[in-house]
C-alpha cells in the first residue's frame, strides 16, 4: 500500500540507525510490527494469573498408576 506521510526526518533516521534497517520503508515496517508485537505481549501480560490450571503430575508422568 502506498501512503504519503509527513514524518520528522531526524526521527526516522535515528530509528533506522537504532534498528539497523537499511531503508526508511524497512524502518517504518519494523516499527509498526514492533507496536503490534508489544500490544500482543501486553495483552498476554494482562491475562497473567487469570487462568487456573491444575495438573496431576504423578498421573501425567505415568506414576501413581497401579497395576
Amino acid at each position: 500500500m502506498r501512503t504519503t506521510l509527513i514524518l520528522p526526518e531526524a526521527l526516522v533516521d535515528a530509528a533506522r540507525i537504532a534498528s539497523g534497517r537499511k531503508s526508511k520503508t524497512e524502518t517504518i515496517i519494523y516499527a509498526l510490527e514492533e507496536v503490534v508485537r508489544r500490544s500482543k505481549v501486553d495483552a498476554l501480560k494482562a491475562m497473567l494469573g487469570t487462568v487456573a490450571v491444575q495438573v496431576d503430575l504423578a498421573k501425567t508422568r505415568g506414576r501413581g498408576q497401579t497395576t
